[in-house]
């Protein structure tokens, strides 16, 4: 029976690996700030030793790119250092390190995949710090997988879905920007992914660099019209089956007063179908200043 370690336990990916965790024969330490401080190289070594863990997957990071480059040093305490102690414990104890890191780690210029022999060149202090944390990683000597992901989201944490669905309940128009370009990935699918690995033991012997994201490709802008869509649909597709009024089904599923409730009402106000044209005027004239 393996013993595995996950930090971050509270974010998006971490939330998911906490789901399937509880469903394995084998002890998953689901772990946050509050019960294991990854930037204390003492406590985590400790922890380590003491649970005699096989598997350390490090889901925990600092994930505000533009806050980054006001705050590096505390970026750089959480992607480099702290998976650095990480890194140091996984050797000392023979553990095998499953390291979650991004595309930020090159320039986002390619117009085809990265491939993992791709040369590196961040351009934010978020990207400069992931990539000092695969370097610690490597540099450690410990056994890893290092799997570099894109823009994660998931019904956890803060995301862009989460955004947008707030986001559209609560504003007329969206502004979205359509000229960056990327593979949205849910972070249940990543998960999944990792905990394949570890439930079959197939990450002994492919120790390496990694890139894993859904398939297909879109800009911001385009996401925000599909989640907006979808939305739409969904509620579409309840009224259709239950062959209720819209203001009955939605009595029976939101608290009277409530925030649901709150963001409906700006949604008939506002109007949802003004607030998608409202989004795809902004990327034109975003085009037309460009």
């Amino acid at each position: 029976m393996l013993n595995i370690l996950i930090t971050g336990a509270n974010g998006q990916l971490g939330s998911a690996l906490r789901r399937l965790g509880g469903v394995s024969p084998h002890n998953y330490f689901c772990t946050d700030v509050a019960e294991l401080d990854i930037t204390d190289a003492a406590a985590v070594l400790r922890t380590v030793e003491e649970r005699r863990i096989d598997v350390i997957v490090n889901c925990a990071a600092y994930t505000d790119v533009e806050r980054a480059e006001e705050d590096e040093p505390r970026a750089d305490l959480l992607n480099h250092k702290a998976v650095g102690n990480l890194a140091a414990a996984a050797k000392a104890t023979g553990a095998t390190l499953f390291h979650v890191s991004t595309d930020y780690v090159f320039d986002g210029t390619a117009h085809t995949p990265y491939r993992e022999d791709t040369a590196t060149s961040p351009l934010g202090a978020y990207g400069r710090t992931k990539l000092a944390g695969e370097e610690a990683v490597k540099a450690s000597g410990c056994r890893y997988l290092i799997l570099r992901t894109a823009w994660l989201y998931s019904e956890y944490g803060n995301n862009f879905l989460k955004t947008m669905l707030r986001l559209t309940s609560e504003r007329e128009t969206l502004r979205v920007v359509f000229d960056q370009v990327g593979t949205p990935t849910y972070a249940g699918d990543l998960a999944l992914a990792i905990f394949s690995l570890i439930e079959t033991g197939r990450y002994a012997g492919n120790e390496g660099v990694y890139h894993f994201t859904d398939e297909g490709v879109c800009s911001w802008y385009d996401f925000a019209v599909e989640i907006a869509a979808a939305m739409a649909e969904g509620s579409g597709r309840m009224v259709r089956l239950s062959g209720q009024q819209p203001w009955v089904l939605i009595d029976q599923v939101t608290s009277p007063g409530g925030t649901t409730v709150e963001g409906l009402l700006a949604l008939q106000q506002g109007g949802f179908e003004p607030a998608v044209h409202g989004a795809v005027q902004a990327v034109l004239d975003k085009d037309k200043r460009m």
